[in-house]
Order: structure tokens, then sequence, then C-alpha cells
């Protein structure tokens, strides 16, 4: 895939967001969300990526609700969904639709899922039965969460590249050479946009926690140098300094194009922040980061 073909598709820069999940919302919930991607897709990103294991219907319902933008799920989980539901919801949206939706997938984790076992085993059946359903999720129309090595490779040769999450830009150089120079390469960075350092790192730390309690997480931290020491009281310093963009916008940007320089082809920027972490629209936040932006979008 070309530079010029990533950068059609995707953008240069997205938002990763846990709280566009039209299919769990309230009416009130549904017209704000709906509100939100609208400014969003207005405000020129050029992924949303729905995060907090979203299902089919919170993509399809998100896809229906924009024009242009395209919208991935970041990650939608291969034990919650059986594959050939996901390829026949996938199918039921219109031709125009369904070009700008990319299935992100991921074996999540396993204090998370009880059936939880052989990860890469099972993200192979599950690709075989994509490509067996009536009506099949091209490779080209999908990502892996991808962390190891052996994912990684099996994001080049199954799928249209890797949606890593919870990575530094260490990581990202790592995942380029073991993707190669073809594949896609769209990391998550979560940012705080707060001046604050100490206030931000304790925005972040809040936010790092429960991710710090997941072994495959823990285990890439390690395997990327990181030691227990940093793992442990919610993040060390250097930990969350490596995982966040934290400062003012220009601040946000200047960390953000460190990943292009590791090898990205794009960035989805997820917004914590101290009152609603993850989970709220923080509209606010996302103007200014397009401002930011500006024409890089």
């Amino acid at each position: 895939m070309t530079s010029d073909e990533t950068r059609e598709t995707f953008g240069r820069i997205g938002i990763w967001s846990g709280a566009l999940h039209l299919s769990r919302a309230d009416d009130a919930g549904k017209r704000a969300i709906t509100e939100a991607v609208a400014e969003l897709e207005a405000l020129g990103f050029g992924t949303l990526w729905l995060g907090g294991s979203p299902s089919p219907e919170d993509a399809t319902a998100v896809v229906a609700a924009t024009r242009t933008l395209t919208v991935a799920t970041g990650i939608l989980s291969i034990w919650d969904h059986p594959a050939d539901e996901v390829a026949a919801r996938i199918a039921a949206l219109d031709a125009s639709a369904r070009k700008r939706f990319v299935l992100g997938l991921g074996v999540s984790h396993g204090p998370m899922v009880p059936q939880y076992a052989k990860p890469y085993s099972a993200m192979v059946a599950y690709l075989d039965a994509l490509d067996a359903a009536p009506a099949p999720v091209a490779p080209s129309h999908r990502v892996l969460a991808a962390l190891g090595p052996k994912m990684l490779k099996l994001a080049t040769a199954r799928a249209r590249g890797a949606h890593p999450y919870l990575v530094t830009a260490a990581h990202t150089a790592e995942a380029r050479e073991a993707l190669g120079p073809d594949a896609l390469l769209a990391p998550e960075l979560s940012v705080v946009l707060d001046p604050d350092l100490d206030r931000a790192r304790t925005t972040a730390r809040a936010m790092l926690a429960r991710y710090l309690e997941l072994p495959n997480y823990t285990d890439n931290l390690l395997r990327l140098g990181f030691t227990q020491d940093d793992l442990d009281s919610g993040g060390s310093i250097r930990l969350l300094d490596a995982l966040f963009a934290l400062g003012d916008a220009e601040q946000v940007k200047a960390r953000t194009h460190q990943y292009f320089d590791a090898g990205a082809d794009h960035v989805a920027l997820q917004v914590v922040t101290a009152t609603e972490g993850s989970a709220g629209l923080p509209l606010p936040e996302w103007r200014a980061l397009a401002e930011a932006f500006g024409e890089e979008l």
C-alpha cells in the first residue's frame, strides 16, 4: 500500500474514543454522540477509531452517521462477536459506507475473557472465517491490534496492517521493521492536554493503572526495556512520558511527530481528561488538536 493510498483512506491524524457507543446510549446520549461525530468529521480528522470494545452495531451506526470519515473499530474482540455475524453486518452497509469501514480486530486479554486460549491460533481461525463468509471482509478492510512479532507478521500477511495500543515510539520503530514498508501502521497515542506536567502525569497515571493489570501490555512494556519498577505504583515518570503525549497542543503535535518519524503512517489520538478519563466527549480538546495540526489533518 502506498503512502498516498494510506493518506487518502486514513489521513495522518485520527481520533480514538471509547465514548461513541450509540447502541448503549439513551436518546440524549445518541444525539450527543451523533453531533460529536459530525464535528470530528467537519474538523478534518481522517479516521475515527471506536474504542472500548465496540460492537458491530456501534460501528455501523457511526458509519451511517458520517459521510466521508473512515470509521474503524479499535478494537473489536474476536471472542465476543462471531466472524460470520460480523461479516454479515458489514455486508448490510451500503457500498459507499462499506468502503469507509475498517474492521480492527484483537484478541483482548486473558483476565477479561473466560475462554481465552491460544490467542494467535484463535486470530488465524477468525481471519479464516472472515475469508470464508458469504460476504467476506477483505484483508484491505481489516487491521489487527498487534503488539508482538508474531501478531505483527500476521497483520502484514492477513490484514492491511496493525493498530497497536499503548505503545511507545520505540515500539513503533520495531513494528515498522516487522511489518515491512507497505503495511499500515496506525498506533494509538494517549494525550493529556495540560501544560502542568505534574498534573498531566497524575491524569495519565489514573488512566494507565487499569492497563498495568493486563499481561499483554505489561509483557510488551517489559520487552521494550522497562522494568517492574517502572510498572509499579501506577507507572514511573519514565513510563508515563514514553506512553503519553503531555502538555499543550503544540507539545502534543511534536510528540506525535516522534511516532511518524519512527515509521507510523497514521496516529490515533485518544484524549484523556482528569474528570472523565477517556470515557467522555472532550470536544474542546478535539478542537484544540484540530487547530494545532491544521493542514496536516
